[in-house]
């Protein structure tokens, strides 16, 4: 949560299901978080698939209303995507995230 709001002060973070896909199709995208209490669920199925194919890390947090206030939104937020920027001063933190994601899915 804390790299979701870093990545808001550096214009780093896409909000919503369709920024989310759209960053994923144009290759930008370096993890996308989901959140797991969305209704109707099937709003977000093609993202996990997607990310796959993209080989783009995820994760689902638990509510949308968190995710929400972790993205600077008064509103629930269901996706987000933290993009790439070259020279961004978010790298290390980004891999080191991408990282430990990998370590949980193993």
């Amino acid at each position: 949560m804390n790299l979701l709001q870093q990545a808001l002060n550096y214009n780093q973070l896409r909000k919503g299901a369709n920024e989310a896909t759209k960053t994923l199709n144009r290759g930008l995208a370096d993890i996308v978080v989901l959140a797991g209490d969305t209704e109707p669920i099937e709003i977000l199925l093609h993202l996990p698939l997607l990310c796959e194919d993209k080989n783009v890390p995820y994760v689902f947090v638990r509510s949308k209303q968190a995710l929400g206030r972790a993205c600077g939104v008064s509103r629930p937020i269901v996706a987000c995507s933290v993009t790439t920027n070259e020279g961004s001063q978010l790298k290390s933190q980004i891999t080191s995230i991408q990282q430990e994601i990998e370590r949980l899915l193993v």
